[in-house]
């Protein structure tokens, strides 16, 4: 009845994901061996490992079957996943990043590899934060320092491992 007179409705965003998941899906890869070697040596052998598809790997407790630590791992990564993601990244003396979270799981990043794909990596660190994630660093909201940008890279793995967690491999400790 009022026609040009009737008020417009403002656009509808499109409904939010849930869990946020950031939009970098890198294709860079790292060698599970590399890893699983690195944190076997940062535990000193004393701990049971489950490595997944794109690096992800969930600590165990011990005496675990390898049913149950698949199920472990899952349970994990389900935590993590659908939760908010904190990460604590910890520079390694040899260069490496391990990324930590609030469960016994992490991602680390190979120097070599971060080094190598340096640019990539650089270039899309901010498309490896979740949507409408804001992480808070001593350079201000999200700006990040090279262990930073490395984390958000290695992070971006544990998104990818759990959207479609698979594992590939289950390394048991030094005994």
């Amino acid at each position: 009845m009022f026609g040009p007179f009737k008020k417009k409705e403002p656009p509808q965003e499109p409904p939010k994901k849930f869990p946020p998941v950031p939009a970098w899906r890198p294709a860079i890869t790292q060698s599970l061996d590399q890893i699983i070697d690195r944190l076997s040596f940062y535990t000193n052998g004393q701990r049971d490992i489950v490595a997944l598809t794109h690096g992800t790997c969930v600590m165990l407790p011990d005496g675990l079957s390898d049913n149950d630590a698949e199920r472990f791992a899952f349970d994990v990564l389900s935590e993590i996943f659908n939760h908010h993601p904190d990460m604590n990244p910890m520079p390694m003396k040899d260069g490496n990043v391990l990324v930590q979270y609030n469960h016994p799981a992490v991602n680390l990043v190979l120097d070599s590899v971060a080094a190598e794909h340096w640019a990539e990596i650089s270039s899309n660190h901010q498309r490896a934060l979740a949507t409408d994630e804001v992480l808070i660093t001593p350079l201000g909201s999200n700006v990040f320092n090279d262990v930073g940008k490395k984390a958000l890279f290695g992070r971006c793995f544990m998104f990818m491992d759990a959207q479609d967690p698979r594992v590939i491999r289950i390394a048991r400790k030094v005994v």
